[in-house]
């Protein structure tokens, strides 16, 4: 297939507070893989959105194989060839993988009850047309995050779809699933299939996609094919700046004394025998593959589990966090690996959610000063470049990036003693992810004892001072900042010990098979 599959002409759309695109002006070549790039925020998952019916444009046009369309709702985009593979599941977990396949178009009997067998047999053509095979009658929510996906790419794809929006299909996929779903999105386009992939992901970008659109603040920026390009060029027209703070590790520091010790603490099924300290002013890295108890850990000190087995001491002083209450009272800090469902209330405000965990302090005779809260919340935001309406606005209504700031105000705003980051820069933009590193080290130097876990190696090797190794619930293995290299963690991390020679290659930390 040639030509044109999609062109927006001068396309707006505004909603309260925020311009969220503004004049946009692109072409998509038909049957190729197009991405779409830019800080949070920037407009690349609204101007997704709109082709695919979730949002209607303020202004401007949309063509579809030359054709002027403007879509009321999806099902009018997926009428028209358009589908989309959310970042988000969007399907009914308490139904199974057919029902949810022919939710648009439920099979029904003579009697008006639902063909279970038609219902059964068009999932599985659906499925067969990605070459996917899954038991179609289990619920959803059985399915991993992987299969979820497969689910949504076969619901676009077998209902008809020419084009497919992929709106930051990996942010939550290990590596071995997100290169499976890197192959199918090539058998896509083998296929003639225009696939639009939404994504601030540097590898995957040069991975999958022939173009290279960037968008910034709502403005088009660039659109060029992406072999005349490199990842500084893609990240300079992405932020408007250099990004050389990124690159690199970090100062050395020197640490003070010791403020969290934990002593052979043990859960049961989940990690055992831990036993740690981590001083003052160091960043203690967690490195470990899925399954291999860092998070466990994590909400054990927070108080979301009970050991039973093992100490934990804070400043000296034994503790037994039975509650997040408890931790919170005495100075840990929990930025959590799912900020939507552990670390912020959707439906409250911006202000609010950053403002959740010093309430007592706030607060006077039950009342709360709502003067010093704005205040409060104002200095953070404006440390921390919190992009935001207003801190009157959900939270629910901001790009990833934003919202994950909010959660780390909350606990600057909570002066944590200890402040554990389960996965900080997930699903956040490289400006983002720049200015959260450099807020960890600036944390460090004043004093604050940091426990960082991430699935991102270069970010361990190039924030931590000391590095632990996990594997199935135990520790492999300790690495001073001097030993750290990544094949190093790599082989503890696969249970060969740390003998090895150091390596460059990027790699992300659960890529081991």
């Amino acid at each position: 297939m040639s030509g044109t599959a999609v062109r927006f002409d001068r396309v707006s759309k505004r909603f309260p507070g925020v311009q969220a695109l503004d004049g946009v002006s692109l072409e998509i070549a038909a049957g190729t893989c197009h991405a779409l790039c830019g800080e949070n925020g920037a407009g690349k998952s609204t101007l997704g959105k709109i082709l695919a019916g979730i949002y209607a444009p303020d202004g401007g046009t949309l063509e579809v194989h030359g054709q002027p369309v403007r879509f009321s709702s999806p099902r009018d985009a997926l009428d028209a060839g358009v589908g989309m593979v959310h970042q988000e599941l969007a399907f009914c977990e308490n139904m199974s993988v057919a029902e949810n396949l022919c939710l648009s178009d439920l099979p029904s009997s003579r009697a008006g009850f639902v063909a279970r067998d038609e219902t059964r047999r068009r999932a599985d053509e659906m499925l067969a047309q990605i070459d996917a095979r899954l038991d179609v009658d289990q619920p959803l929510r059985r399915l991993t995050i992987a299969q979820r996906q497969i689910v949504q790419v076969a619901s676009a794809v077998g209902s008809g779809a020419r084009i497919v929006v992929f709106d930051e299909p990996t942010s939550s996929l290990s590596q071995a699933d997100a290169d499976r779903l890197y192959e199918l999105i090539d058998r896509l386009k083998a296929r003639g299939v225009t696939c639009i992939y939404v994504s601030h992901r540097m590898p995957e970008i040069f991975r999958l996609c022939d173009t290279v659109t960037v968008l910034r603040d709502g403005r088009h920026v660039a659109t060029r094919p992406t072999r005349e390009l490199t990842e500084p060029d893609i990240v300079q027209m992405m932020i408007g700046r250099s990004l050389a703070e990124y690159e690199g590790r970090g100062a050395a520091r020197t640490p003070g004394a010791e403020m969290l010790r934990v002593e052979r603490l043990t859960v049961p099924g989940k990690f055992e025998d831990i036993s740690f300290s981590l001083r003052r002013g160091e960043v203690l890295g967690f490195a470990g593959l899925v399954g291999s108890g860092r998070s466990e850990i994590a909400e054990t000190l927070f108080g979301m589990y009970r050991p039973t087995r093992g100490t934990v001491h804070i400043d000296g002083k034994r503790i037994s966090p039975r509650t997040p209450i408890h931790a919170i009272r005495h100075g840990i800090g929990l930025v959590p690996e799912d900020r939507k469902r552990q670390g912020l209330v959707q439906t409250e405000t911006c202000l609010h959610n950053t403002s959740l965990s010093i309430l007592d302090r706030l607060s006077r005779l039950t009342w709360i000063r709502r003067r010093e809260e704005r205040a409060m919340v104002d200095d953070y935001f404006a440390r921390l470049r919190v992009r935001t309406p207003s801190p009157d606005a959900l939270v629910a209504g901001l790009s990833g990036g934003n919202q994950q700031k909010i959660v780390l105000a909350r606990w600057l705003a909570a002066h944590s003693k200890v402040l554990i980051l389960d996965e900080p820069t997930r699903g956040v933009d490289v400006g983002a992810k720049a200015e959260i590193h450099a807020l960890i080290s600036d944390l460090a130097a004043t004093g604050t004892a940091i426990l960082l876990i991430s699935s991102e190696l270069p970010e361990l090797l190039g924030l931590a001072d000391r590095l632990i190794v996990l594997r199935e619930g135990r520790q492999a293995g300790e690495l001073t900042r001097a030993e750290a290299d990544q094949e190093r963690v790599l082989r503890l991390m696969a249970g060969l010990g740390a003998a090895a020679p150091a390596t460059s290659t990027p790699v992300h930390a659960n890529a081991i098979p």
